[in-house]
């Protein structure tokens, strides 16, 4: 009976992903960051570790403790591997029941897509901005919902394929070329 209990504490501490040091990791809806430092806090008269993790783009640190990370979403960077399924998600175009939907609830979808964290699930979230833009002009929070979305699989892509940032974007632009010219 103890051998069980002890076989699936070191199962979760096993599936528990661990950064060190200097490892990119992506914290959902601030997009990439490297971690900095593991320190050690004592909170609520317990010590915890915590990563302190730095957002490339905007240099926000957030202090994230290392037994919650399954839980705030924190994970690697997409594998090279994953990126052409990013890309077909991108590009598949069944028709969107969103037409028939008020702006703000499709915003509170899409923000609940983009907190997930999950790449595939912003880029969900990209390509129906897109494609209403291709139609109307976006309302004010759609507009900041798809930069949200674009900025964050840009930087995500770009840190993913070893690409500039601009490279990427002209390849996602590719996707929703019309054919008018």
């Amino acid at each position: 009976m103890a051998d069980k209990s002890v076989n699936d504490s070191a199962k979760s501490a096993a599936s528990q992903k661990r950064f060190k040091v200097g490892d990119l990791a992506v914290y959902p809806a601030h997009g990439v960051g490297r971690i900095e430092a593991i320190e050690t806090k004592i909170v609520n008269g317990e010590e915890h570790d915590f990563y302190i993790m730095k957002i490339i783009e905007n240099a926000m640190v957030i202090m994230i403790p290392t037994w919650n990370v399954e839980s705030v979403g924190l994970r690697d960077v997409i594998q090279k591997k994953d990126i052409p399924k990013i890309f077909e998600v991108m590009q598949s175009r069944q028709e969107q029941p969103m037409d028939n939907q008020t702006w703000n609830r499709r915003y509170r979808e899409y923000m609940e897509k983009i907190k997930t964290g999950s790449l595939f699930e912003v880029a969900e979230v990209f390509r129906d901005l897109s494609l209403l833009k291709l139609t109307k002009d976006l309302s004010f929070g759609e507009r900041k919902l798809y930069d949200t979305a674009q900025n964050l699989l840009v930087k995500e892509l770009s840190t993913a394929k070893n690409k500039s940032e601009k490279a990427v974007v002209k390849e996602i632009e590719a996707l929703f070329k019309t054919d008018e010219a």
